[in-house]
């Protein structure tokens, strides 16, 4: 399985969000919390070009934030950039 890592803070409601539709998914997720961390922010507008969160990568992928997620989904493409999840059905 591809990893994700999900830049956030606590409270905001497009992490909260991404949160929700990822783990509805069954998929797990290394959240990165950015609140009280400068340097980590700052790595993560390095890596993304952004400096909103969350901010999202399957893999090597950048996802972007929790619209860019969800348009995947809503595509059709976010279930085949994360791969097969362990205890899915195969049906």
């Amino acid at each position: 399985m591809v990893e994700i890592i999900m830049y956030s803070t606590r409270f905001c409601p497009y992490c909260i969000s991404a949160d929700r539709l990822l783990n509805r998914k069954g998929v797990p997720i290394n959240k990165i919390a950015v609140d009280h961390d400068p340097d980590m922010w700052a790595t993560m507008e390095k890596l993304s070009g952004r400096s909103t969160v969350p901010q999202i990568f399957i893999g090597n992928y950048h996802v972007g934030g929790y619209d860019d997620l969800a348009a995947l989904e809503r595509n059709g493409k976010l279930d085949p950039l994360l791969g097969p999840i362990p205890g899915a059905s195969l049906a």
